[in-house]
């Protein structure tokens, strides 16, 4: 994927050095550079759009939480390009007309073609600016989501902007290769975020039919619908549930699978840790589902070793659940190891019990404060609890601080990193 993403964008490249024509004047060297800017940062936007487009092949290859932090890192370098390429052309048209920046900016004003593209750019920067860590932290998630909206407003203004430009509209051939580019893309985003969603809610008719405590802060939502089975959900994937009830609809939350699917019921199990998740214990029974995925990569294809170790942390248990139960293992191949401050924030502990027993698996709790001063996931705590650690495939899923320290302590314990799966789920 990464790759492809670099040869597009080398391909791009060689479009705008195909038409360049060399020149020493001030004015060329702004243009061409505005030039080069621009028909990159439509190509970026292409490729963002494509990370979040929801393609079931590329999600499962890649992993969700791995392209929302491409689509993240991405999106900064695409406002980079849009911003040098607005400064770019305005320079280079005030050096070409003689005149101030000022001047420059209120005659290129003047043309509708511009105002559109300066519209466009407004859209991209404020679907930014809102995903800053500051601002996103004082908006909510509605508010958030609205304004990323114009993100498909952005892109179809820059489009418009580009297909009148002299590096794109030079060649019969290139406007189609750019327009066909630009369909594809909105037809996976129709497909995938609109019509498969609907697709899948009216063939499966899910519904709420339980929801219980399972800790303090820990609800199981359990419901049932028809023809589960093509979902074909694996065990550690996640899908992400829209739950038409006030105050949730709005909102597509991705959770994970805490047990397989059985008789057309699935359940998911969620912590209380923002405002839409605490609203999920209060949810009816009846209530309708919408459910669209699978996705997710922390599968049973990621495994290369007969040995697997499950490190679990939180409410980070509800993947490896799963995974425990139906992750095929010899007896004594198969080790959990669940990280919680303390023995009542275990969920689904008679769960993993029952099932560690059936599969002759290894179960340890690793409880303790996490500023305690032993800290049982440093080098030596795993090495005592797996001593052929180095040996195991290891699946990790637990709160972002957690999972890093894991991920280091595993590491200097020796095993290798690309044996190290995991998957996060704060994006």
């Amino acid at each position: 994927m990464r790759r492809g993403v670099v040869a597009g964008a080398g391909a791009v490249s060689l479009l705008w050095g195909s038409q360049a024509e060399p020149s020493a004047r001030l004015d060329a060297l702004f243009a061409g550079a505005a030039h080069l800017s621009g028909l990159l940062a439509g190509y970026g936007i292409l490729v963002m759009l494509l990370l979040m487009a929801r393609v079931p092949a590329v999600e499962h290859g890649v992993g969700a939480d791995r392209l929302a932090r491409w689509h993240s890192l991405g999106g900064r370098y695409v406002l980079g390009l849009v911003g040098a390429h607005g400064v770019l052309a305005l320079c280079g048209y005030a050096a070409y007309t003689g005149t101030d920046v000022l001047r420059a900016t209120a005659q290129l004003l003047g043309y509708g073609g511009i105002v559109a593209a300066a519209f466009g750019t407004l859209a991209l920067g404020a679907a930014g600016v809102s995903s800053v860590r500051v601002a996103r932290a004082r908006i909510s998630q509605e508010t958030w989501r609205a304004v990323h909206f114009l993100t498909y407003l952005g892109a179809a203004l820059a489009f418009a902007h580009q297909l009148v430009g002299p590096d794109v509209s030079g060649s019969p051939l290139t406007v189609w290769a750019w327009a066909m580019l630009h369909a594809t893309v909105a037809v996976l985003i129709v497909w995938y975020r609109g019509v498969v969603p609907v697709r899948q809610a009216l063939r499966h008719g899910l519904r709420v039919v339980e929801v219980r405590d399972e800790s303090p802060d820990v609800v199981s939502v359990v419901m049932r619908g028809t023809g589960l089975d093509a979902l074909r959900a694996e065990p550690g994937q996640f899908l992400r549930w829209r739950f038409v009830q006030r105050r949730l609809w709005h909102t597509s939350l991705p959770f994970s699978l805490s047990a397989p699917v059985r008789d057309d019921t699935v359940r998911i199990t969620v912590k209380a840790l923002g405002v839409h998740s605490r609203r999920m214990r209060r949810l009816r029974p009846g209530t309708r589902v919408l459910a669209t995925g699978p996705f997710g990569a922390m599968t049973a294809h990621r495994r290369t070793r007969r040995k697997v170790l499950l490190l679990a942390g939180g409410v980070g248990i509800t993947p490896m659940r799963v995974l425990f139960e139906a992750l095929p293992a010899a007896p004594g191949d198969l080790t959990l190891l669940y990280r919680a401050s303390n023995a009542a924030q275990l969920v689904l502990r008679d769960e993993l019990e029952a099932i560690a027993v059936a599969r002759g698996a290894a179960l340890h709790y690793l409880l303790g404060p996490s500023d305690a001063a032993f800290d049982p996931l440093a080098p030596q705590a795993l090495r005592d609890l797996v001593p052929d650690l180095a040996e195991h495939d290891v699946y990790l899923c637990g709160p972002g601080p957690m999972a890093a320290a894991a991920t280091a302590s595993l590491v200097k314990a020796g095993v290798p990193q690309q044996h190290i799966h995991s998957e996060q789920f704060s994006f």
